[in-house]
């Protein structure tokens, strides 16, 4: 199976460049949106075949996720049942027979990190919420995570050490995360690879590679007989962020 994911930055202005194009060649069994900035009615989307899965916040223009999918899902989650870290729709899970599938994205901590203890609130409650699925059934989770792992993972590592997406309480997070049985994909197929997903609108950052890799699909440790590649697809232009990939073994079925 092929999953993507994009952090799109907008999805009514996405739509019209790129994104049916790129959506229709991909035909991903599983397509998972970040950043949707959208409420419910302020776009319809036509793809046949797929089932819609959104997950708005609040606040208008602001946050918001989306799943599409082949395959329609035994029950679907909008959020993680925590009132606290359940305003902004920054997460949706989806379960099937053989595992779960989430959309995550994972509060800014911000300049200056301003909001770097909600932040670390938000890091708890998901580990705790994810590790509590993958105790039923092996879980995938994809999406913008805002942060840059190691420091193979930006361009700029020590001039951006203590900026949000590579403060080492933020790293401290993720690794806490993989340590309680979860793969980063990507860098179990290429540990060494410097390849980025997110590029500032500014400074040419993008034109220069001066990136940072924040785009993730985690698996469950289990899973790794199941993964068959990840990829970070750096030509797809029409946001800041680039779509990331993970395609299964056909043992791993929805």
């Amino acid at each position: 199976m092929k999953f993507i994911s994009w952090n799109v930055n907008g999805l009514r202005a996405v739509v019209k460049k790129n994104f049916m194009e790129f959506f229709e060649q991909q035909d991903a069994d599983f397509f998972c949106i970040q950043e949707t900035k959208l409420q419910a009615g302020q776009i319809e989307l036509t793809l046949p075949g797929y089932y819609q899965y959104w997950n708005y916040a609040e606040r208008k223009g602001y946050s918001g996720t989306a799943i599409f999918t082949k395959h329609e899902p035994l029950n679907v989650t909008y959020g993680m049942g925590v009132a606290e870290h359940d305003q902004e729709g920054r997460l949706i899970t989806l379960e099937y027979k053989d595992f779960y599938l989430l959309t995550c994205y994972t509060p800014n901590s911000q300049t200056k990190l301003k909001r770097l203890d909600y932040r670390m609130s938000w890091e708890d409650a998901f580990r705790s919420y994810i590790s509590t699925l993958n105790q039923k059934k092996p879980v995938i989770f994809c999406g913008d995570l805002n942060v840059a792992h190691e420091p193979i993972d930006l361009k700029n590592d020590k001039t951006n050490h203590h900026n949000a997406g590579f403060s080492d309480e933020e790293r401290a997070k993720f690794s806490q995360l993989l340590s309680a049985g979860f793969t980063d994909s990507f860098r179990y197929f290429y540990p060494d690879q410097v390849t980025y997903s997110w590029w500032s609108y500014r400074f040419n950052a993008r034109q220069n590679n001066a990136g940072w890799r924040i785009d993730y699909f985690v698996t469950a440790d289990q899973l790794q007989p199941q993964l068959a590649d990840a990829a970070i697809l750096t030509d797809v232009l029409g946001s800041d962020h680039c779509p990331v990939m993970l395609t299964t073994k056909p043992e791993l079925q929805a």
